[in-house]
């Protein structure tokens, strides 16, 4: 009887409201990973930081469809070689950044370095591939 005269219980006070989450920082736009968007990255990479023209990128484009098709993704099973510039282990491209596996911009940073200093030139480079079958 005592608890068909009982009043309902109040509801309990609503817990507060947890802040919104601060705004999350604006994504770095993605690196194109088509073969002309990395083309483009190579491009203007090599007239900013070498000053190489048309005539290296030339050879350059030939160095690379024949090394990965411009694939960020690619990877030579029997020798390990890996990404756009197929580097052997691939790791080595982190001296470029860390999202060496994934973006196109730093294997192409990587890549142009190495050729710069190994064969001076992108040109140099091709002509080692065409004699040797690599680079």
């Amino acid at each position: 009887q005592a608890a068909a005269q009982a009043k309902p219980a109040a509801p309990a006070p609503a817990a507060p409201r947890p802040a919104a989450p601060a705004p999350a920082a604006p994504a770095r736009p993605a690196a194109p990973t088509n073969p002309s968007g990395a083309q483009a990255i190579a491009r203007d990479m090599m007239a900013a930081k070498y000053g190489w023209g048309a005539d290296q990128l030339g050879c350059l484009v030939s160095l690379w469809d024949k090394e990965s098709g411009w694939n960020v993704n690619a990877y030579n099973a029997s020798s390990g070689a890996t990404g756009i510039p197929q580097a052997l282990p691939g790791s080595k491209m982190a001296t470029a950044g860390a999202d060496w596996a994934t973006n196109p911009a730093t294997q192409i940073s990587w890549g142009l370095s190495y050729i710069a200093e190994r064969y001076g030139s992108p040109c140099g480079a091709w002509s080692k591939s065409v004699s040797s079958g690599w680079y």
